[in-house]
């Protein structure tokens, strides 16, 4: 738990805020695929569920999620939790106010509309710049810039491919 709670301070020394670009939250969602299962867009007694399949291409605003297939919960709020899967699956957002992007990948990543925030599982990695991260799961606030990197021991498995979190930190200007 120490390692956590170090890992998201050290991620605070390092990083600049992070927010996401404020109007993407506005935005509608545009989703792009080979073949898609909607269901029944009338219904109003519980959640609807849409699956994407084959090269889905997710955006809303600067928000850009590619997968190999997504899986689109809507509640009856109109809130979105995707999870996307894939060999890579990849996000990529502007930074409010600036001309730079925050970046994603992983095998399966976790889209929540209601909390903005983002969910990487096994080989995750989140890149701003030339800052990086890398461990089995990467927790991204898109609101705060509040980041937690896990490795795979940490949560339990002592064979994964990313038992430690490994995190790059570029020196900046002086001027910056």
């Amino acid at each position: 738990m120490k390692l956590i709670v170090t890992l998201g301070l050290l991620g605070l020394c390092f990083i600049q805020p992070v927010w996401a670009e404020r109007a993407d939250r506005e935005k509608p969602i545009h989703l792009e695929a080979d073949r898609a299962t909607v269901e029944d867009v009338n219904r109003k007694e519980s959640n609807r569920v849409s699956v994407f399949t084959g090269n889905v291409i997710m955006t809303q605003g600067t928000l850009r999620i590619s997968a190999d297939k997504v899986i689109m919960k809507e509640d009856l709020q109109g809130f979105r939790h995707a999870t996307a899967i894939g060999d890579l699956v990849s996000f990529r957002q502007k930074r409010d106010g600036l001309n730079e992007y925050v970046e994603g990948w992983s095998q399966r990543a976790e889209y929540d509309s209601k909390t903005e925030k983002i969910e990487l599982f096994r080989q995750a990695r989140l890149k701003r710049g030339s800052d990086e991260v890398q461990g089995d799961y990467i927790s991204y606030d898109m609101n705060s810039e509040f980041f937690k990197v896990i490795g795979s021991k940490e949560r339990g498995d002592e064979t994964g491919p990313d038992k430690r979190v490994r995190i790059t930190i570029q020196p900046k200007n002086k001027s910056e």
